[in-house]
């Protein structure tokens, strides 16, 4: 199983961008998928994720703002980050959570 994620770049606050994570192989409608970030010099932390069925959970401080979406159709899952802050500045990953498979990472950047 092979992740790519794209989507990322540069960004004013207030602005939105859509990540998107398509996955080669098998086993993407079955399984969890899940975003995360890690800013410099912080953990890496989940921001959205999604069930096989579409069940979905976010973190707190992107509630309202951040949806995530996926598409077995074509084997990708997507995030929607809408209003976006300094703060939300970070490295986006995506994770398959059956296997325990990771995207290479994208980067965004909201400037104020």
């Amino acid at each position: 199983v092979q992740l790519q994620a794209s989507g990322g770049g540069l960004v004013q606050a207030g602005g939105s961008l859509r990540l998107s994570c398509a996955a080669s192989g098998s086993g993407f409608s079955v399984s969890p998928m899940g975003w995360y970030r890690q800013a410099p010099e912080k953990r890496r932390e989940l921001v959205a994720g999604i069930t096989s069925g579409g069940q979905v959970n976010y973190a707190d401080s992107v509630k309202g703002r951040f949806t995530i979406s996926r598409d077995n159709a074509k084997n990708t899952v997507y995030l929607q980050m809408n209003n976006l802050k300094p703060e939300d500045t970070a490295v986006y990953y995506c994770s398959m959570l059956r296997g325990g498979y990771w995207g290479q990472g994208t980067q965004v950047t909201v400037s104020s």
